[in-house]
């Protein structure tokens, strides 16, 4: 049975050739994105619009044009913002959540309570799982963010100190996680203790800088208002009025989550996130962070927050690459079951 098909007209104002062209992309690759994702047809003459479609599809992309062209609007008199496929890709993340009806849990607003604010602009959830994991790092002491890669937890949880930061509700930022990979030592890389770790920490330097800019970050880092060191610097250490992130946990040991853990003071609150998929520890050694989530689960001023493929808001093949990863494990994990704990 296949879905009615509707033709929505569109007007965007206020007209402006220039965001058109921002909107519609080179060759107007974001509309073909658009068609291809959802299952429209978008034609437009200058600012008139019309989509062809499912009617309650035709609805969400009519309302994600109006959006996407509020995007374009210049800033204090700067050019027009090239609109980009990661934009694009975003906005159809939302709309898909609000087509299935999902919502966040009571108290959450999503996308609308939970903003973040930094000097480069808004940042906001993109899925209910992301808003309520912002909303429990603003009221909770100690929040875990678990979940496969491109699901926001690093990203978000920076977002999140960053704010905290610029409101002045802490004196610095400490960014950590630990220093050692996928088997790989760091006596063997070349250079200084600063150069073989930093490395590891690019993704947060990388957060760091598209939130604040580069020179901000460096004059922050040089008066250790930002501090980004390996794990292992944290032992005999008390942070007070501090926000300190865990990124990689589900690399460390038991020994050093409970270590991290313990070094948070007063006025201080700590995020850490960790795929649990993905530990690199040698196979004897427990993850600290699959420890935590058995221990911690019940206490509290701690709130664990799991992220799903639905969370991803990377490229789409991401979510799909996911999926098909936690698929096969799951099969694994029925074929390696107990016989006595088979369903007769």
């Amino acid at each position: 049975m296949t879905r009615p098909v509707t033709t929505l007209e569109l007007e965007l104002a206020p007209a402006d050739s220039q965001r058109l062209a921002s909107l519609c992309g080179p060759f107007d690759d974001n509309l073909k994105q658009l068609e291809r994702r959802l299952g429209v047809e978008i034609n437009y003459h200058n600012q008139h619009f019309q989509i062809v479609g499912p009617k309650a599809v035709a609805g969400a992309v009519g309302q994600m044009l109006q959006r996407l062209y509020l995007e374009t609007q210049p800033v204090r008199g700067q050019s027009v913002p090239d609109l980009t496929p990661e934009q694009v890709h975003l906005a159809i993340k939302e709309a898909h959540v609000l087509e299935q009806g999902e919502s966040p849990q009571e108290g959450y607003q999503y996308g609308k309570e939970v903003v973040i604010k930094t000097k480069r602009g808004l940042i906001k959830p993109r899925t209910p799982n992301q808003a309520q994991y912002v909303a429990h790092i603003l009221s909770h002491d100690i929040t875990f963010g678990v979940g496969p890669a491109g699901t926001g937890k690093t990203y978000l949880a920076v977002a999140a100190a960053v704010d905290a930061l610029e409101r002045q509700e802490i004196r610095r930022i400490l960014l950590t996680r630990p220093a050692v990979e996928a088997g790989e030592k760091l006596g063997f890389l070349p250079g200084d203790l600063s150069q073989k770790v930093d490395p590891y920490l690019r993704p947060l330097y990388d957060a760091l800088f598209e939130m604040l800019g580069f020179e901000r970050v460096e004059k922050l880092i040089e008066r250790n208002v930002i501090e980004v060191a390996p794990l292992a610097y944290m032992r005999g250490r008390t942070l007070n009025d501090a926000f300190i992130i865990l990124d990689e946990s589900q690399n460390t040991t038991v020994e050093q989550m409970k270590m991290f853990l313990t070094r948070i003071g007063f006025n201080s609150k700590a995020v850490i996130t960790g795929d649990i998929t993905q530990i690199d520890l040698p196979r004897n050694a427990k993850s600290g962070l699959r420890h935590a989530i058995e221990v911690l689960s019940g206490v509290e001023g701690l709130s664990f927050d799991f992220f799903r493929a639905e969370d991803v808001v990377r490229h789409p093949v991401v979510a799909r690459i996911v999926r098909a990863y936690e698929a096969f494990e799951d099969k694994q994990k029925r074929a390696v079951q107990p016989a006595e704990d088979k369903p007769v």
